[in-house]
């Protein structure tokens, strides 16, 4: 999930066309603090366990942050109901939801985000609280239950292989009538600043993410690069440019 401004998820990316793998076959880790903003990504396929509650160690509790612009812009119109957070870093999105109505299952690879995850929502309250589920578990075998969730949304989230198996099985996981929202840095902005130093080939763009998606079944709303503004590390202001896909799944 992102964590922002310092700390967020890294992006996915995989050809354009590739239909998304069904349920069930393995990809990526979540998690993740600081690549987004001006901090160097591992390279790419070190993204386990052990590296992701490295960097949780390594970076102080800044306290409760803001969800996802995004998130905010996409999904705040949405009427409450269920809801996936995959690979949701210390929690802020799923605060978000939960805040609003939502009940949230927030899944991420490291024991230590899930830890600041809950302090912070227990300070929302009992009644924010009490509508998340966290859930520690590796993305990269972990596959959600197919058709559950009203909406099912990911930030920046880092791939160790092919992130259209990953996409394939979240997007598997919304329920008719439901929201895919996927979150990722734009190609186009790899590097900008030297915000991202991970190979640009991890990343996609909106379109080749909604590439994936069976037109049969889904009617892509949103899916385009936008442009921000963010504080990065040492406090510097960088330029982010994102991907952003909103699709809905037909009943």
């Amino acid at each position: 999930m992102t964590e922002e401004p310092s700390a967020v998820n890294e992006g996915s990316t995989t050809a354009a066309g590739e239909p998304f793998a069904a349920a069930g076959e393995p990809t990526i880790a979540a998690g993740k603090p600081g690549t987004a903003t001006g901090e160097p990504a591992a390279p790419h396929g070190e993204f386990g366990k052990e590296y992701w509650e490295e960097r949780y160690r390594g970076h102080g509790d800044a306290g409760l942050r803001p969800p996802n612009p995004h998130l905010v812009a996409e999904a705040g119109e949405l009427p409450p109901g269920t809801a996936l957070d995959a690979g949701c870093g210390e929690g802020a999105e799923a605060r978000w939801l939960a805040s609003r109505g939502w009940r949230v299952t927030a899944v991420d690879i490291a024991a230590g985000a899930l830890d600041r995850a809950r302090r912070q929502a227990a300070a929302c309250g009992a009644e924010v609280a009490g509508r998340i589920e966290w859930r520690e578990a590796d993305l990269t075998g972990w596959v959600p239950p197919e058709g559950r969730f009203d909406l099912v949304t990911t930030h920046y989230v880092h791939t160790a292989g092919a992130p259209h198996e990953l996409f394939g099985r979240l997007a598997a996981a919304v329920a008719p009538g439901g929201t895919l929202l996927v979150v990722s840095h734009d190609p186009s902005g790899h590097g900008t600043d030297g915000t991202h130093d991970a190979p640009g080939e991890v990343h996609l763009t909106a379109a080749e993410v909604a590439a994936g998606l069976d037109p049969d079944h889904w009617d892509v709303l949103v899916a385009e690069a936008r442009t921000r503004t963010a504080t990065g590390h040492g406090g510097r202001e960088v330029t982010l440019r994102d991907a952003v896909l909103r699709a809905r799944k037909r009943p």
